[in-house]
């Protein structure tokens, strides 16, 4: 028998996280079945979802180890360098932080 975890966060600083027992030669598919997790997120469609094996992707017929921890993971809402650009223009371009000491007669931002 093997022992599997199965996370998901549904929302931030908000986790479902379940230990399940299976044989030998589960899927990342069955551990997912075998969890309780359609039961407390009925509306969740969990086959549209990215699995991964701790934190790594992988297919839904992926043979599972003991001890794996497989992870649904939500599409991103905002592309990570976008989010990046954003909070730099937000803090300030070239006044704080790191281009807020200048060497005397250095370019902007040495």
């Amino acid at each position: 028998m093997l022992q599997v975890t199965v996370a998901y966060s549904p929302a931030p600083r908000e986790v479902f996280e379940q230990v399940v027992s299976l044989s030998e030669g589960a899927t990342a598919r069955d551990a997912v079945i075998a969890s309780s997790l359609g039961a407390s997120f009925p509306q969740l469609d969990w086959q549209t979802l990215v699995p991964g094996v701790w934190g790594r992707a992988v297919e839904w017929d992926q043979v599972l180890a003991d001890l794996d921890r497989v992870e649904l993971c939500r599409l991103l809402t905002v592309d990570p360098k976008v989010a990046r650009r954003e909070r730099f223009r937000q803090q300030g371009a070239r006044g704080t932080g790191l281009f807020a000491r200048r060497r005397k007669g250095g370019k902007a931002g040495y």
